[in-house]
C-alpha cells in the first residue's frame, strides 16, 4: 500500500457511498508530478532558466532548419501561456538567448530566432534535463513506458473534452489533440 491507497481506504470507512475511484489515479499523478518537479528544478537553477524559459528555447530548438517561429507558432508548440509568451521571449531576449525580428513584408509578424549562447544552453540543460526524465522512468521497461505514455495522452484527451464540455459556450474551443 502507498499514501494514495491509505487515504482511499480512510474514505472507504469515514464515507463508504463516496466514489473516490479517481483519487487512485490524480492522486498518484499529483504525487508524481511533485517529484517530477522537484527533480527537474535542480538543473534548471543549475543553468539559470526555468521550466517555461527552457521550453520556449527547446521549442525554437527543435524548428529546423531555421531555429527560429512566428510568436504565434511559439505560442501554439510550448506549454507557456499565450499571455506569458511576451515575458518569458522578452527574458530571452534580454539573456542574449533569443532575437526577435520583424518580417519585412507584413511588420505585424514578429520572429523569434535562437541565438548561439541559447542553442548552446539548451543542448546542455537538455542533456541532462532528458537523462533525469529517463532516470525516474527507474524499473518500467518498454512496454509500461509505452503503455503508460498511452493511457496518460488518454486522460489528457478525456480532462480536456470534460474541461471543454463545462467551459462557457462563448469559450468553447476544441481541445488539443
Amino acid at each position: 500500500m502507498d499514501g494514495v491507497d491509505v487515504i482511499v481506504s480512510h474514505w472507504a470507512v469515514a464515507r463508504p457511498e463516496l466514489d473516490v475511484s479517481g483519487l487512485k489515479v490524480f492522486g498518484r499523478l499529483h504525487r508524481s508530478f511533485l517529484v517530477y518537479k522537484t527533480t527537474i528544478a535542480a538543473t534548471f537553477e543549475k543553468y539559470g532558466i526555468t521550466d517555461s524559459g527552457f521550453d520556449v528555447l527547446a521549442c525554437l530548438r527543435r524548428s529546423l532548419p531555421d531555429h527560429r517561429l512566428t510568436a504565434g507558432e511559439l505560442a501554439e508548440q510550448t506549454l507557456v501561456t499565450t499571455g506569458g509568451l511576451s515575458l518569458r521571449v522578452k527574458r530571452l531576449e534580454d539573456a542574449g538567448l533569443v532575437t526577435r525580428t520583424r518580417d519585412a513584408v507584413d511588420a505585424r509578424v514578429v520572429y523569434v530566432e535562437i541565438t548561439p549562447a541559447g542553442s548552446a544552453l539548451v543542448d546542455a540543460v537538455a542533456d541532462e534535463h532528458f537523462h533525469k526524465l529517463n532516470t525516474m522512468l527507474g524499473d518500467l521497461n518498454e512496454d509500461d513506458v509505452a503503455t503508460l505514455a498511452s493511457l496518460l495522452g488518454r486522460l489528457e484527451h478525456s480532462a480536456r473534452a470534460v474541461e471543454l464540455a463545462n467551459a462557457p459556450s462563448d469559450t468553447r474551443a476544441e481541445p488539443t489533440p
